[in-house]
């Protein structure tokens, strides 16, 4: 499946295959990307090298996109700790008062 039979949106939230033979893209190599020219009698970049590359940036986006996601859920659940501990410290402190 390529960039272009998958809608936009489609998909978030699910993680991809991710190998270890295959190195996420850095920006460098993102910046420095070139394509071969299209096959004789055609004018432009060969679509299939450009496809393949949005596919692979694709893919990096989405585990990026993932990795946030978890991030931000466990920062939620420490926020949530960090919540109850302060309020259970200042019952504490108010019943030690009285």
């Amino acid at each position: 499946m390529s960039v272009r039979d998958v809608p936009s949106g489609q998909g978030s939230g699910a993680t991809p295959y991710r190998s270890s033979a295959y190195p996420s893209l850095l920006p460098w190599q993102v910046r420095e990307r070139r394509f071969p020219p299209a096959r004789l009698g055609r004018r432009g970049l060969d679509p299939d090298a450009v496809y393949a590359y949005l596919d692979r940036a694709a893919g990096d986006m989405m585990a990026l996109y993932a990795e946030i996601t978890e991030h931000r859920q466990e920062t939620l659940r420490i926020k949530d700790a960090l919540l109850r501990w302060q309020s259970e410290q200042a019952r504490i402190a108010n019943g030690e008062r009285r």
